[in-house]
């Protein structure tokens, strides 16, 4: 019997030698002195290409030694920019996939390059194993853009990107990296929905990224970790060696800087190489060299509104004080008698991918959100919906956008659901969003936000206002990723009400 505490004394591995070390893969023998098996046999078996183009073996870095030491079964890391965690992610997968037979893997990018990326680098580790593996029981009987199979063992290593919608689709997975989360396409959270159902009960989890502003899903997930069970793993630039810039001299260090250096043993060339960041990211050095785990959240030099009265109220926002429909729809004030109100909503198709439809009830005099909805409900389903809300608000104006589906939406509100209160632009029925009007709407926010942020209740819909961006193309939207259809409904109720106010 070969002893664990010598877990690598062989020089020649055969399948049962792989399949003993893939037992022992996270023990810590005294004799690898702290470090894991796996670790070891990263640093034996597998390669990767250096900064330079050498090759070289996978010995683990200082922010891969920090995850390692604080691991568990579902991890999510919050970094700075290349810290070598999609490649430590990729090493420790392939070596389970590798040890342990009948193990799937799935490693899914935010791009299609990304996907192509990791993918040689998995690729790169198989090529350079030992002849007589990758011959014997690591023969594959696969090896494409995309997977990797050992039937020998029974064994699948996959990589896509989060654009496939059918990523994880009819699998069950053993391990599963989800990298750079923060910038998946689409609806992040309902991708990752789907790829958390296709994971083995006893599966290993890794999600990773960079911050890409609050109120995506990433971010959502980074809060609610403890609640989930999630290991949070938070890694900051300065953990990584190669950060280091000519020292500074240390007479002229800012109050910030000397606290820096007080609290994280920061040296004069770290304080450098942080200068120079600061110089050339500006505001945006925050987010990508991450030095704690809320202000890299908060770094977004293109937000719509006023973050700091976002900030604000997201600090003071209360619960809600009542659930309905699977948490979709949120209520914080009940009706009142002898109150006015509106319900101002943003139709979509109801499918159940993209967009939300999404629903505003706010006090007419007060502009005080009451009430909120969100759901991927559309047509009848949705008039009913939105109409069985306006009559329990006093028979509250509705305000439905008749762009697109709206139309649809307004006509079966009328006559599906017999709702007379309807309001009207110039005799039209429905709200008209344009290019003229949606950034009046939007201006009405923006100022409700500054003045008087205590009149919204939901943290959602302060978190999509966060993220709420210019874009490239010179109009706003939500940032890649989120959504920004609460937004929209409470752009449009607060429209309404101004013009209400305003009529004679």
């Amino acid at each position: 019997m070969i002893s664990n505490e010598q877990p690598l004394r062989r020089l020649a591995m055969d399948r049962e030698e792989l399949m003993r070390l893939g037992r022992i893969l996270d023990h810590r023998p005294a004799s690898l002195q702290g470090e894991t098996v796996a670790m070891a046999l990263a640093a034996r078996l597998l390669r990767v290409r250096t900064r330079d183009g050498a090759s070289a073996p996978l010995r683990p870095n200082p922010a891969q030694r920090a995850f390692e030491q604080r691991r568990g079964q579902r991890n999510i890391v919050l970094k700075a920019r290349q810290m070598g965690l999609t490649t430590w992610a990729a090493a420790r997968f392939f070596l389970k996939t590798i040890t342990q037979p009948g193990t799937l893997t799935l490693e899914v990018a935010h791009t299609q390059e990304a996907a192509e990326e990791i993918f040689r680098i998995v690729h790169r580790f198989l090529s350079r194993l030992p002849a007589a593996l990758r011959e014997g029981p690591l023969r594959t009987s696969r090896a494409n853009v995309r997977q990797i199979a050992f039937p020998r063992i029974d064994a699948q290593y996959l990589v896509v990107s989060a654009g496939d919608r059918n990523a994880g689709r009819g699998l069950t997975v053993q391990n599963l990296h989800c990298s750079e989360l923060a910038r998946w396409p689409g609806d992040p959270a309902e991708t990752l929905a789907g790829l958390r159902a296709a994971l083995a009960p006893s599966g290993e989890t890794i999600l990773e990224s960079t911050p890409d502003g609050v109120g995506g899903c990433f971010h959502e997930e980074w809060l609610k970790a403890a609640e989930t069970g999630f290991v949070r793993h938070f890694l900051p630039w300065w953990i990584e060696p190669r950060y280091r810039a000519a020292a500074v001299d240390a007479a002229p260090l800012t109050e910030e800087e000397r606290d820096l250096c007080a609290r994280h043993n920061l040296d004069l060339e770290q304080i450098a190489f942080r200068r120079r960041l600061r110089a050339g990211f500006r505001g945006l050095a925050r987010q990508e060299y991450a030095e704690d785990s809320a202000s890299c959240f908060l770094a977004s030099g293109e937000s719509v509104f006023e973050l700091a009265a976002i900030d604000a109220r997201l600090a003071t926002v209360p619960p809600p004080a009542e659930t309905r429909r699977n948490g979709t729809l949120e209520i914080w004030l009940p009706p009142v008698t002898g109150k006015q109100y509106l319900v101002a909503v943003d139709p979509t198709g109801g499918g159940s991918e993209g967009d939300y439809s999404a629903a505003q009830v706010v006090e007419l005099h007060t502009g005080l959100q009451c009430a909120e909805f969100a759901g991927h409900v559309g047509g009848l389903e949705l008039a009913r919906l939105i109409t069985d809300l306006a009559r329990e608000y006093n028979h509250a104006l509705l305000v439905i956008e008749r762009n697109n589906h709206g139309a649809g939406v307004l006509a079966l509100a009328d006559t599906a659901c017999a709702y007379s209160r309807i309001y009207a632009q110039r005799g039209q029925p429905g709200w008209l969003t344009t290019t003229v009007t949606r950034p009046a709407v939007l201006g009405h926010l923006d100022a409700a936000l500054v003045e008087n942020s205590d009149r919204f209740m939901s943290r959602r819909l302060l978190a999509e206002c966060r993220s709420f961006v210019r874009l490239p193309n010179g109009g706003t939207g939500a940032r890649a990723g989120t959504h920004d259809d609460r937004v929209m409904a409470m752009a449009i109720a607060l429209g309404a009400r101004a013009e209400l106010l305003a009529r004679p």
